[in-house]
């Protein structure tokens, strides 16, 4: 991977950092994306602080405009993207009847389409190129029914869907697109959803009948690090032979 360029959608914290991280040490130049400028220039500056290659990016990806034009200061400021990781996550919860018309519209704007609005961006660039590779987060729960997670589950089974059929059309330009769906991460999108503390910690591990919601087999929480490595082989030449896949790191949450 090395001398390779990147965009990571957001890389401010939680797994995209340590998405942006891994690629960085491992000779990719990154394009460091998010919409939260404060924590993105923090997290770029630890990068860079080592020797690594990577450079901040404010974005929103709600903002329909800024999303070609940052593909193309990126690719003015690093070069032609080999790699393009969609990120970029946000979470509403409630039941169905609780959530507001802006709930699921913000839900879907960034899970869904940003994830549309970057790629077209992207692979229009690596088409003509006739390489490149593109992996998605999704989540567990885009395959699995969850409760008071609807606009989220559903947000992320479109980004799935969307990822394979883009992959479907590219793949005769070799480029590859690839899911990878985690389950509960230790991230700040955990802490806020409540879990903040071991008692809630344990109870995300052992289950929670009432929520209908199986425990983890592998008695823990995923790291950051563990979800960066699946993104980190499925864009590597090492998955040369893999599209259309979807790859779940859960600890077994989903029962396979």
């Amino acid at each position: 991977m090395e001398g390779k360029v990147a965009l990571v959608t957001g890389a401010a914290g939680g797994i995209g950092a340590a998405i942006a991280g891994e690629l960085c040490r491992r000779g990719v130049s990154v394009a460091a994306v998010d919409c939260d400028e404060d924590r993105l220039a923090h997290t770029v500056e630890k990068l860079t602080a080592d020797g690594l290659r990577a450079e901040a990016f404010s974005v929103d990806l709600v903002g329909r405009t800024q999303v070609d034009s940052a593909v193309a200061e990126v690719e003015d400021r690093l070069g032609p993207l080999d790699f393009l990781v969609n990120c970029a996550g946000v979470l509403r919860t409630g039941d169905v009847t609780d959530l507001t018309d802006q709930d699921w519209d913000a839900t879907f704007a960034v899970n869904a389409t940003g994830v549309f609005l970057m790629s077209r961006a992207v692979v229009s660039r690596m088409v003509p190129r006739r390489r490149g590779a593109i992996v998605t987060v999704a989540s567990n729960a885009a395959g699995t029914a969850r409760t008071q997670m609807a606009a989220y589950a559903a947000s992320k089974a479109a980004a799935t869907v969307f990822t394979k059929c883009l992959g479907l059309e590219v793949a005769r330009y070799g480029i590859r697109c690839n899911v990878v769906a985690p389950g509960s991460t230790d991230t700040p999108m955990l802490v806020g959803m409540g879990v903040d503390g071991e008692a809630e910690r344990a109870s995300i591990i052992d289950g929670i009948p009432e929520h209908y919601k199986a425990g983890i087999p592998l008695r823990k929480l995923a790291l950051p690090s563990d979800v960066a490595d699946a993104f980190v082989f499925l864009l590597s030449d090492h998955a040369s032979h893999i599209t259309l896949h979807s790859l779940t790191v859960d600890g077994g949450a989903t029962l396979g």
